[in-house]
């Protein structure tokens, strides 16, 4: 139960943070910060000390909000995705399209091609339809060689 608090914590941390990051008010507060050290640096004599301030200073902020905005991400990304699944199952969508994501992108470049090269052969352009549904039928294919290999692997 820990572990969920936990999560649950770091999850409101992150997204008040990563909202936060994004706002005009935070980058006029951070353009002040920056000309207020420069501002300083005559006093302090343009020291070594005065410039491992900054360069200290930016890199903690830099490498903790890498690992902040990650985290957002990966949750708005995977929320999205579980939006965009659910639409697909419930419309007249194909259904093969559901987890193309976890593909490689030579996997979905292929996908792309293989599309373009169907209009090619029939010596015009496809309608968003057409694609939709020529890429749908291309994708279950990869998912039915997939699974092929896999039962050949074991």
């Amino acid at each position: 139960m820990r572990d969920n608090k936990t999560a649950k914590l770091f999850t409101h941390f992150s997204t008040a943070v990563a909202h936060a990051a994004g706002k005009p008010i935070t980058f006029i507060l951070c353009c002040a910060v920056i000309i207020a050290w420069a501002a300083s640096g005559p006093i302090f004599g343009f020291s070594d000390t005065w410039q491992l301030i900054i360069n200290t200073g930016t890199t903690v902020v830099t490498f903790l909000m890498v690992f902040v905005i990650q985290n957002t991400q990966n949750r708005d990304g995977a929320a999205l995705q579980a939006k965009l699944d659910e639409l697909i199952r419930a419309s007249a969508a194909h259904n093969s399209y559901i987890g193309i994501e976890h593909l490689t992108a030579e996997e979905l470049e292929e996908l792309q091609h293989e599309c373009k090269a169907l209009a090619d052969k029939e010596g015009r352009e496809l309608t968003k339809h057409e694609e939709a549904r020529v890429a749908g039928e291309v994708a279950k294919k990869r998912v039915h060689r997939k699974a092929r290999h896999a039962m050949d692997q074991s």
